[in-house]
């Protein structure tokens, strides 16, 4: 069934990927974001989402909202965490309120698999509890806020949502922040690759075109009111990254040194995050694995962001 669904955040990474899903899909899609997507197949809403004015008319008769827009690098909330709660926390619970004054459809919050970072076990599902007792960085808070606030919005206001957990998206188009695209500059540029600690901690990193496939299927009736994770296919360390990224590099006949740094404050621990219900509700599993992945984002990265020789 075709839907008119709104993206907070829709000319960013994630964002840009999920809309080209949902059109592909069918879907009549608006983008609600600072800037303008440049593509001429949907519908711009120039808004901000810390002003819930600007967002209501934007999300009126909308079947669901895909909440995507937010404060994502890390380094980023540490230098200036007021901003981070107030486009996090605040943007989020603008979005809700719009929608319920709209009377539009279910929003769907992007959250993070990072919130497990307030969970002590080491594994981990959609039910796992979270503690106050734990050393988590500020976007943790942040997001488990704003999954706080769609629940919250559901008990008094009867609205519906739904929260989708990414793990850590990568691909073609990803931020110059993330470890992949620094990888790729600072090897490309003849710089060693800087690890923070050991390199043994890892990640379930998840392509973002099987990101943004399970947002399409999420629009189920199913997925209403759930939590959902959506983790790559298999855990990943960042010194595998590093390792990648040379066998990369080096077909291209440089050389990749690799040095060791302090631990980040505030990273997240070593964690399995269970991605059954993904499966059960929503019929998704990732499909490209790691070395797929990097070898297309790499492609994509010396074709358009490579620094000059």
């Amino acid at each position: 069934m075709t839907s008119t669904v709104a993206v907070t955040g829709g000319s960013g990474f994630i964002g840009s990927n999920v809309v080209d899903a949902l059109l592909a899909a069918g879907h009549r899609v608006r983008v609600l974001d600072g800037r303008d997507p440049g593509r001429d197949d949907v519908e711009f809403h120039q808004v901000d989402i810390t002003d819930v004015d600007s967002l209501e008319p934007a999300v009126r008769g909308t079947d669901a909202t895909f909440h995507l827009a937010a404060m994502a690098d890390v380094n980023d909330i540490l230098a200036d965490p007021t901003s981070a709660v107030s486009v996090n926390v605040l943007g989020t619970v603008n979005v809700l309120e719009a929608a319920r004054r709209a009377e539009a459809g279910r929003v769907v919050l992007a959250s993070t698999v990072w919130v497990y970072g307030s969970c002590p076990e080491a594994e981990v599902d959609e039910r796992s509890a979270f503690t106050l007792d734990t050393d988590r960085h500020l976007y943790i808070t942040t997001k488990i806020a704003s999954e706080f606030a769609c629940r919250d919005y559901r008990n008094l206001y009867d609205r519906p949502f739904t929260i989708l957990r990414y793990g850590i998206p990568y691909g073609p188009n990803m931020r110059e922040a993330t470890v992949m695209s620094s990888f790729f500059r600072r090897a490309l540029s003849g710089e060693p690759l800087t690890i923070d600690g050991d390199g043994m901690q890892s990640r379930n990193f998840v392509y973002v075109t099987d990101l943004a496939r399970a947002h399409v299927l999420a629009l189920r009736p199913e997925a209403e009111d759930q939590v959902v994770n959506l983790d790559g296919p298999e855990p990943v360390t960042i010194r595998q990254l590093a390792e990648i990224t040379a066998e990369l590099v080096g077909e291209t006949g440089r050389q990749v040194d690799v040095s060791f740094g302090p631990s980040r404050p505030g990273d997240l621990a070593a964690q399995t995050v269970l991605s059954e219900a993904a499966r059960e509700l929503l019929g998704w599993t990732p499909e490209v694995d790691i070395h797929d992945g990097m070898r297309r984002s790499f492609e994509w990265y010396v074709a358009n962001r490579a620094p000059a020789n």
